[in-house]
């Protein structure tokens, strides 16, 4: 019999390209999980600058309170940059060329300052609507395809949180998820259908806690898995992209159900 599918970890950020949490749980929409990747750095032409160039951004995490408007970005215990999200105008940001996202740039000039500095050129701070996720609303990782990539590289366990999906399931054979696309995926409350796979940029090669680079995981994944299709163009594939069909609460521990 093979073995049950199940999440074993979700991974969020409130401010994409910063450090991720992980959760026992999200509310999954049709817009991604509630709170995931909210606000996005632009530069001053309005492109959008995400941690495969900036790995001064990996080691600070992000903290924000819907409720009070109250955003924090932190390194560890201490609190870098913090105050109440207002809106200084309407913006429409370009997200890889596949769609534009309505958002709203934050207002305060401490956020600017304070990431304009951490990265040596002008950046803002801009809040989405819904969410900033990059092509689809939800990414999906087998723990089997990234036990595969270490064992055909000789290497040590490679961390998943490199990858910054945000469902990780275990069980099945390694890359089963590539199976998925046009398939009914049933996660806890949520459904899903499977999307196309996913392709990896040089954010991955970067250590998930320091942003150094230590992997060179767009070489590995090609040496042994090839340059596949992509709806971002042919490269490196791992993982799958998912659209949510009907929303609902996803945990840690919950059952996936294909079909």
């Amino acid at each position: 019999m093979p073995a049950a599918l199940s999440v074993v970890r979700l991974s969020t950020t409130p401010i994409k390209g910063l450090a991720l949490d992980h959760p026992s749980s999200i509310e999954l929409t049709t817009h991604g999980a509630v709170g995931d990747r909210q606000f996005f750095l632009t530069d001053e032409e309005g492109r959008l600058q995400s941690c495969t160039a900036n790995a001064e951004l990996l080691p600070l995490a992000a903290k924000y309170d819907q409720d009070s408007r109250r955003l924090e970005v932190v390194r560890g215990d201490e609190v870098l940059c913090a105050g109440t999200v207002d809106s200084a105008g309407a913006v429409d940001t370009d997200m890889w060329g596949l769609r534009t996202i309505a958002a709203d740039v934050v207002a305060g000039p401490q956020w600017s300052t304070f990431f304009s500095d951490l990265l040596g050129t002008r950046v803002r701070l801009v809040q989405a609507r819904q969410s900033a996720y990059d092509v689809h609303p939800a990414t999906i990782l087998g723990s089997s395809s990234v036990a595969e990539l270490a064992r055909r590289s000789g290497l040590a366990p490679v961390d998943p949180r490199r990858f910054r999906m945000l469902i990780e399931f275990s069980g099945g054979t390694p890359h089963l998820e590539d199976s998925w696309g046009g398939t009914l995926l049933r996660i806890g409350g949520a459904v899903l259908r499977g999307g196309g796979p996913v392709k990896r940029c040089a954010a991955t090669t970067r250590a998930p806690a320091s942003g150094a680079v230590d992997l060179q995981t767009l070489r590995l994944i090609t040496a042994y898995r090839g340059r596949r299709e992509s709806e971002l163009g042919v490269g490196a594939t791992f993982g799958l992209y998912c659209e949510v069909l009907e929303p609902g609460t996803v945990a840690v521990g919950d059952c996936l159900r294909v079909g």
